[in-house]
C-alpha cells in the first residue's frame, strides 16, 4: 500500500509539473490533467495521497494540488465516508492548520486559500451538530501564531461567502444574550459588503421568514431589555451597543434591497418586507436620538425608490412614519437634562449638548427629506396629519416649562415644551406643504385645507416671540394658497406688519428672539413681494402708506428693517410695467436718502477720515456700564443709507416678458446675442450718490492707517479688529445651543458696525454692474475712480478685510479694455506681492513654532485659539479666493448664465462683481 501510494504521489507530482511547465505541449498538458481528474474521481487513496502532497516540505504547486484533492474528497465523498475516516481527515486538516504551513509572510496566498476552503467544506457538513466545539477550536488555533490567526480569519471569510446559511444562524444567535452582540457585528460586516450586484444578491436570504422573524424579535425585545436593566447611573451599555449594531444591520439591509430591487439581477420586493419595516420602525421610535438618526437616511431611500415606494406595505408604513415624526421632530433628550429616558441614552452617546444638537439637526434634515418623499406616496394622509397636529398645537395652552424671563414675566425659552413642539410642527408643515406645492397640479392641491390652516394661524394670537416666529414661518409656507383666494391677502398683510415692529411689554434691549421675529416678518414681506409681486400689486398703496408711517419714527425700525420694507415696495413696483411711473416712485422713495447722502455734512464725513471717526463717535470716551452712546444714531443712519441704496439698486431690476417690457418702455436695446437690455429705474439716483460712495470706500481703507488709528478713543481702540463672529466663522466654531443671550457692549457694536459697513459697501459696488448695466459700465473715468478709492491704502488693510475684494466677471466685452484691464493690472500685482509676503511670514513662524502637535491639539480643544491660527486660516481663505479670481478672469464663461443666476445669490456678502 505504501509503495502504491508513493508511486501515485510521484505520478501526480510529475503530472502537475507538466501542467505548469511553460515548455510542455498542449497534448501533454491535457494528458496530465486527465490523469489528475481520474485520480480524484476514482482512486481510494485520495486522502492519503492528498495529505502526502500537502506536506509543507513539498513545493507550493504540489501542496496546492494536494489540498485541492482533499477539498474534492470532502465535497463529493463525505457522505460515503465512515465516521472514523471523517474524524481522521478532520484531525489531519486541523494539524495542517496548526503545523503544516510556513510563517505568515513566507506562505503562498493560494496555499492558504486552498487550506481554508477544506475547513469550510467540513464546517458546512459537521457544524454545529457533529462539531459543537468548532468555534472554540478555532479560537485556540488562532492563539498559536499570526499564520494560524490569518487562516482562521480566512475560514470565517470563506464560510460567510460560500454558505448563506451562516447568515441565518447568525440571526438565530440574536436571541442569545451572551452572543447577540457578536452575532450582530458579524451580520453588519456581511451586510455592509460592497461589490457587484450579483455578489450581493445572497443577502436577500435575510428577508426570508426565519431570519426576519429573528431580527424583528431581537429589535423589539432588546429595547425592553435595555430599559428594564437600567442602573441608577445609566443603562445596560452592552444591550444598548447591541441595539446600535442591529440598527446598523437593518440600515445596511435597506441599502442592499434598494440597490437590488429593480436592478438587472432580477430581485423582487421581499415577501417579508412588512417585518423588515416593522423592525426599522422600532428603532425610529426608540428614545435614543442616535438610533432615530441612524434610520432616517434609510427611510428616505426607501420612500424615494421607484419600485419600493409603490408597494402597499411601504405606503402603510409611510403613514406610521409620518405619525412617528410628530414625536421625533421634538427636540428633547439633551444629555444635561433629565426629562425622560432619552436623556440617559444621550449621556452615553454625546459628550455635550452641542454634540447632541448637531446630531439632532442633522437627523432633522434627513427626516425632512423622508417626510417630503412620503408626500409623493400618501399626500392625503400627510395633509391630514399636518392638519390634526396644527389644530392640537393651536388649542394647547403655552407651557413655558416653569421658566421666567429676567423681568419675571413668564416667557418661553428655546427649550420650553411649547417652543420645541411648535418648532417641530412648523418644520413638519414646511416639509409637507412645501413638497405638495411642488409636485401636485393646481387641480389636486389641497387648497381648502391649506386655506383652513392659514386662517387658523392668522387668527392665532401670541405675545411670545419664539412662538410668533413659528407662526410667521407657517404663514410663509402656506402663503402660495392665497393665490387661489386673493381676497384673503389683506388679512395676511395685517398679520405680518405688526410683527415688523414687535416689542415685548417690558422695556429694555431687544432680545435675540424679538430681533428674530422682526427680521422674520421683514423677510416674509420681501419674499411675498418677490415671488408673488403681481398678487401683491393691489396692496401696494396700503403697504406704502403703512411703510411711510413706520418711517416717520426714526427709532422704531433698524436700518435693515427699513431697507427690507423698501425692497418689498420696489419689488411690487416692478409690476407697474411703466418705466416713468416706477422711476418716479423710486426717486420719491430715494429722495430722503439722496438728500442726506449728498448733504455737505455727509460729504465731509465720507471724504475725511477724521470727520468720519468723529461722526460715528469712535473718538469718544464712553463708560461701558453707562450704555449711553449719543453717536449711535449717526451709525444707524449711515447703515440705512447704504442698505437702502443697495436694496433699491438690486430690486429695481424686474425683467418682465418682452411684450410687456416693450409696452412699458423698459427695454432700451439688446446685446449682440439678442439678450434684451432693461432700464433700471434707480440708475439716475445711484449715479448721483456714486462719488460720495466711492469716497466712503477710500475712507474705510484709510481707517487702518496709523494716523487714523490714533484717532480712536480707548473705548473703541479695537474697532478695526476682526469681530468674534468673523473669527468663529473662519475657525468653524458655532455658538452653543444653550448659550444664554449676551448683549454686545458699546465697543463690540462699533466693531460690528465697521465690519458690516465695509462688506455692505463692497457688496453694493459688486452689484452695481449686474443691476445697472451700461448705466454703470458707461460712466466716464470709472476705472480711475475705482482705482482712486477702492485700491487706495490697500497695504494697510488687514487680510480679514481683503476677502470681499474678489472680483467675478460680468462686465460686457465692450468695456474690457476701458474698465477691466486698468483695474486688474494693479490688483493682480498687489495680490501677488501681498500673498508672497504673508505666506513667507506664516511659513517662517511655523518653522520656529515650539509647540508640539499634542500641545497644539490640546490648546485647540480647549478653545485657546491663538491669533496666529486665526491669521493663517484667513490667509488660506484669501488665497483660495484669489485663485477663484484668477479662474474667473482667465477662463471664458457664459455670461448670460451668470446674470440669470444672480437672484439666487441674493444676500451673499463678500463678492464684488464687475
Amino acid at each position: 500500500m505504501d509503495e502504491q501510494m508513493r508511486d501515485l504521489c510521484e505520478k501526480l507530482i510529475k503530472a502537475v509539473n507538466v501542467m505548469m511547465d511553460v515548455e510542455s505541449s498542449q497534448t501533454y498538458r491535457l494528458e496530465a490533467l486527465q490523469f489528475i481528474e481520474d485520480f480524484r474521481e476514482k482512486s481510494p487513496l485520495c486522502v492519503e495521497c492528498g495529505l502526502q502532497l500537502a506536506d509543507k516540505s513539498q513545493t507550493p504547486v504540489v501542496r496546492h494540488l494536494g489540498l485541492q484533492i482533499l477539498e474534492h474528497v470532502v465535497k463529493f465523498r463525505w457522505n460515503n465516508m465512515s465516521q472514523q475516516e471523517k474524524l481522521l481527515l478532520k484531525n489531519c486538516t486541523m494539524n495542517l492548520l496548526s503545523e503544516g504551513t510556513h510563517p505568515i509572510l513566507q506562505e503562498e496566498s493560494h496555499v492558504k486559500d486552498a487550506l481554508s476552503r477544506i475547513v469550510v467544506e467540513m464546517i458546512k457538513r459537521e457544524w454545529p451538530q457533529y462539531w459543537p466545539d468548532m468555534l472554540k477550536e478555532m479560537e485556540v488555533l488562532a492563539a498559536h501564531g499570526e499564520a494560524q490567526t490569518e487562516l482562521v480569519m480566512l475560514v470565517l471569510l470563506r464560510l460567510a461567502e460560500d454558505n448563506c446559511a451562516l447568515l441565518e444562524i447568525l440571526c438565530l444567535l440574536l436571541s442569545e444574550p451572551e452572543l447577540q452582540l457578536e452575532a450582530a457585528e458579524c451580520l453588519l460586516i456581511a451586510c455592509s459588503r460592497k461589490g457587484k450586484l450579483e455578489e450581493r444578491k445572497p443577502f436577500m436570504v435575510l428577508f426570508e421568514e426565519v431570519a426576519m422573524n429573528c431580527i424583528l424579535s431581537a429589535a423589539q425585545s432588546a429595547d425592553d431589555a435595555a430599559l428594564s436593566t437600567q442602573s441608577p447611573g445609566g443603562i445596560d451599555e452592552r444591550r444598548y451597543t447591541f441595539l446600535k449594531r442591529l440598527c446598523q444591520v437593518l440600515c445596511a439591509l435597506g441599502a442592499q434591497v434598494c440597490s437590488l430591487v429593480g436592478s438587472n439581477v432580477d430581485v423582487q420586493v421581499p415577501v417579508n418586507m412588512n417585518k423588515y419595516l416593522e423592525a426599522l420602525l422600532s428603532f425610529t421610535t426608540h428614545p435614543s436620538q442616535f438610533l432615530k438618526a441612524s434610520t432616517q437616511m434609510t427611510w428616505g431611500n426607501i420612500f424615494r425608490h421607484e419600485i419600493l415606494s409603490k408597494d402597499p406595505v411601504v405606503s402603510q408604513t409611510a403613514i406610521r412614519f409620518l405619525t412617528a415624526s410628530r414625536s421625533n421632530l421634538v427636540k428633547t433628550g439633551f444629555p444635561s437634562k433629565n426629562d425622560g429616558p432619552a436623556c440617559d441614552f444621550s449621556r452615553v452617546d454625546f459628550d455635550s449638548d452641542e454634540d447632541f444638537n448637531y446630531c439632532f439637526n442633522s437627523s432633522k434634515a434627513q427626516q425632512g427629506i423622508a417626510i417630503r418623499m412620503t408626500c409623493n406616496i400618501v399626500p392625503v394622509e400627510a395633509v391630514q396629519i399636518a392638519r390634526e397636529w396644527m389644530q392640537h398645537q393651536i388649542n394647547t395652552p403655552i407651557d413655558t416649562g416653569g421658566s421666567t424671563s429676567e423681568t419675571e414675566r413668564a416667557l418661553c425659552t428655546p427649550l420650553s415644551p411649547s417652543v420645541v413642539h411648535w418648532e417641530a410642527m412648523t418644520f413638519f408643515i414646511e416639509s409637507v406643504f412645501g413638497q405638495l406645492l411642488k409636485i401636485l397640479d393646481k387641480e389636486k392641491l389641497p387648497i381648502d385645507v391649506g386655506m383652513e390652516l392659514l386662517q387658523m394661524v392668522v387668527n392665532y394670537e401670541t405675545r411670545d416671540p419664539l412662538i410668533l416666529s413659528s407662526v410667521l414661518t407657517i404663514i410663509s409656507t402656506l402663503f402660495p394658497f392665497v393665490t387661489h383666494r386673493p381676497h384673503f391677502l389683506p388679512q395676511v398683510i395685517f398679520k405680518i406688519f405688526p410683527a415688523v415692529t414687535f416689542e415685548e411689554e417690558c422695556k429694555g434691549p431687544r432680545t435675540r428672539a424679538v430681533k428674530n421675529v422682526r427680521r422674520h416678518a421683514c423677510s416674509s414681506l420681501v419674499r411675498f413681494c418677490r415671488d408673488f409681486s403681481e398678487l401683491m400689486l393691489p396692496c401696494f398703496s396700503v403697504m406704502y402708506e403703512q411703510t411711510k408711517s413706520l418711517f416717520s419714527n426714526e427709532s422704531l425700525l433698524t436700518p435693515l428693517e427699513k431697507c427690507a420694507l423698501t425692497e418689498a415696495l420696489i419689488l411690487i413696483s416692478n409690476q407697474f410695467k411703466d418705466y416713468q411711473r416706477q422711476k418716479a416712485f423710486v426717486e420719491e422713495l430715494m429722495a430722503p436718502v439722496r438728500a442726506q447722502w449728498l448733504s455737505e455734512e455727509m460729504k465731509c464725513v465720507f471724504w475725511d477720515p477724521a470727520c468720519f471717526v468723529a461722526h460715528i463717535g469712535a473718538d469718544q470716551e464712553i463708560n461701558a456700564t453707562d450704555g449711553e452712546d449719543p453717536r449711535a444714531i449717526n451709525r444707524s443712519r449711515i447703515s440705512y443709507y447704504v442698505y437702502t441704496i443697495l436694496g433699491v439698486m438690486k430690486r429695481a431690476c424686474g425683467q418682465p416678458p418682452p411684450d410687456q417690457a416693450t409696452a412699458g418702455d423698459v427695454v432700451v436695446g439688446s446685446e449682440s446675442d439678442g439678450t434684451p437690455i432693461y432700464k433700471n429705474p434707480s440708475a439716475d439716483s445711484i449715479q448721483a450718490v456714486l462719488p460720495n460712495f466711492l469716497a466712503l470706500l477710500r475712507t474705510l481703507n484709510s481707517l487702518f492707517l496709523p494716523q487714523n488709528v490714533a484717532l480712536l478713543s480707548k473705548t473703541f481702540s479695537r474697532a478695526n479688529e476682526i469681530t468674534e463672529v468673523e473669527k468663529n466663522g473662519v475657525l468653524g466654531i458655532f455658538r452653543p445651543v444653550l448659550e444664554s443671550v449676551v448683549y454686545r457692549n458699546i465697543s463690540e457694536r462699533m466693531q460690528g458696525f465697521l465690519a458690516t459697513l465695509y462688506e455692505s459697501c463692497y457688496h453694493l459696488l459688486g452689484n452695481a454692474g449686474p443691476s445697472l448695466h451700461q448705466d454703470f459700465y458707461g460712466i466716464e473715468g470709472l476705472a480711475e475712480q475705482i482705482i482712486g478709492s477702492v485700491f487706495i491704502n490697500l497695504d494697510s488693510v488687514p487680510d480679514y478685510r481683503l476677502r470681499p475684494l474678489q472680483l467675478v466677471m460680468s462686465c460686457p466685452p465692450q468695456y474690457h479694455q476701458s474698465l477691466l484691464c486698468p483695474l486688474l493690472a494693479p490688483l493682480f500685482s498687489f495680490l501677488l506681492q501681498r500673498l508672497n509676503v504673508r505666506w513667507h511670514i506664516i511659513n517662517q513662524r511655523t518653522s520656529q513654532c515650539g509647540l508640539g502637535e499634542e500641545e497644539e491639539e490640546e490648546a485647540y480643544e480647549e478653545n485657546h485659539v491663538t491669533q496666529e491660527m486665526v491669521e493663517e486660516q484667513i490667509l488660506r481663505q484669501l488665497t483660495r479666493e484669489v485663485m477663484d479670481l484668477l479662474s474667473a478672469t482667465c477662463i471664458t464663461r457664459k455670461l448670460p448664465e451668470l446674470a440669470g443666476n444672480r437672484e439666487e445669490a441674493d444676500g451673499e456678502f463678500g463678492i464684488v462683481s464687475f
